[in-house]
C-alpha cells in the first residue's frame, strides 16, 4: 500500500470539510462565530427508477428580504434554501437535528435554490441562515423550528442535495442506468456501479494540493474529467446509486485519525450495509471508493479496513 498516497487523500478531506464543523455562540451583540470550515424502497430489476427531484413548493416558507427557507416537503427528507440578496457575503445554513449532530453548509449567493437533507430522520429540527458580519462572526438572518415525520427512512437518501447533486439528464446517471441493466438485485447494481467508479476515476493529486475549505463535489465535472478527491469519489457513487433507486448515504467521518468520505447502502435482504467496499459472494468489506481505487488490491489495504472499526461516521448526506 502506498501510504503517501493515502495520506494525501486524508489530508484533502481535512481541508475541504473544515466548513462542516460546530457553531459556537458569542454572547456579545447576539453574534455567532462560525469556524472556517411513500417513496419506493428502490431497485427493482427491469423497472426504470423515476428520480424524485426536490422542489421548492412555496407552501411552507420562512423568509425575509435577504434569505428564504422552503420547508414544504420535509416529509420527503429535505429543505431548500436560497439567498435573495447577492450582496450577503459568506452565508451559511445550519441544521440541528434530533441526534444532536450539527450540519453546516455554505449558501450560494446567486439566488439559486439548494437542497439540504434532513439526515437525522424523524424528530425536532432547528434551522437557521447566518450572514457573515466580520471574520468568523455571523448573525442569524432566518430561523425556524420544525418537527419532521418522514414518509419512510429512505427519503433523505434517494434524492439529490448540495453534496450529491444530479438530475435525470446527468451523464453519470445515464451511465448508471446502462451499468445496472441485467442486474437482478441491489447487490448486483452496487457491484456494477462500484466497479465502474474505482476503475474509471483517478485520484486528483493536483486538486488535493489546492482544494479550499467549502469545496462541494461537481458530479458532472468529476464524471467527465475522470478525476477527483475522496469526497468526489463518494459523491459520484452515491449519485449513481440513488439515481437507480438504491438508498445510499454519503458518510463523512474519520478513517483512522483523518477526516474522510465513504458510503453506506441499503439492501432489502440485509438492511443498511455500513462502510461497504465489496461483496465476495459471502462477506461484505468496507466500501470506500477512494481507497479501493488507489490501493491496487494490496493486503495492507485489506488489513486497514478490517471489520470497520477504523471507520467512525459523523455526518450523513
Amino acid at each position: 500500500m502506498k501510504y503517501k498516497k493515502i495520506s494525501i487523500v486524508m489530508l484533502s478531506m481535512l481541508m475541504l470539510m473544515s466548513s462542516v464543523v460546530s457553531l459556537s455562540e458569542t454572547a456579545a451583540r447576539g453574534l455567532f462565530e462560525i469556524l472556517p470550515t411513500a417513496i419506493p424502497l428502490g431497485f427493482s430489476p427491469g423497472t426504470p427508477f423515476v428520480i424524485p427531484m426536490p422542489t421548492a413548493s412555496g407552501v411552507d416558507v420562512s423568509r425575509n428580504a435577504r434569505a428564504e427557507v422552503d420547508y414544504s416537503n420535509i416529509r420527503y427528507g429535505y429543505i431548500m434554501a436560497r439567498i435573495l440578496d447577492s450582496s450577503i457575503p459568506g452565508a451559511r445554513i445550519v441544521i440541528n437535528g434530533p441526534t444532536g449532530t450539527r450540519y453546516q453548509y455554505r449558501l450560494a449567493t446567486n439566488g439559486s435554490w439548494e437542497v439540504f437533507p434532513l439526515s437525522d430522520g424523524n424528530g425536532a429540527y432547528s434551522i437557521a441562515v447566518f450572514e457573515q458580519v466580520v471574520g468568523n462572526q455571523f448573525a442569524s438572518s432566518v430561523s425556524l423550528n420544525i418537527n419532521v415525520r418522514l414518509v419512510d427512512e429512505f427519503a433523505p437518501f434517494l434524492r439529490p442535495n448540495q453534496f450529491v447533486n444530479f438530475t435525470p439528464n446527468s451523464p453519470a446517471v445515464q451511465r448508471a442506468r446502462t451499468l445496472v441493466q441485467g442486474s437482478r438485485s441491489v447487490i448486483d447494481a452496487v457491484t456494477a456501479i462500484y466497479g465502474f467508479v474505482i476503475e474509471n476515476i483517478e485520484y486528483d493529486f493536483e486538486l488535493a494540493a489546492t482544494v479550499q475549505s467549502g469545496y462541494v463535489p461537481d458530479i458532472d465535472l468529476v464524471f467527465s474529467r475522470g478525476r477527483g478527491i475522496c469526497f468526489d469519489y463518494a459523491a459520484l457513487m452515491t449519485a449513481m446509486l440513488r439515481s437507480q433507486g438504491v438508498p445510499t448515504k454519503l458518510v463523512i467521518g474519520y478513517a483512522g485519525p483523518m477526516f474522510h468520505a465513504w458510503i453506506s447502502v441499503h439492501s432489502p435482504e440485509t438492511g443498511w450495509i455500513n462502510n461497504i467496499v465489496w461483496f465476495d459472494g459471502t462477506n461484505w468489506s468496507i466500501m470506500d471508493p477512494t481507497f479501493s481505487s488507489t490501493s491496487n488490491g494490496s493486503d495492507d489495504f485489506a488489513r486497514f479496513i478490517g471489520d470497520g472499526t477504523n471507520y467512525n461516521p459523523i455526518y450523513f448526506h
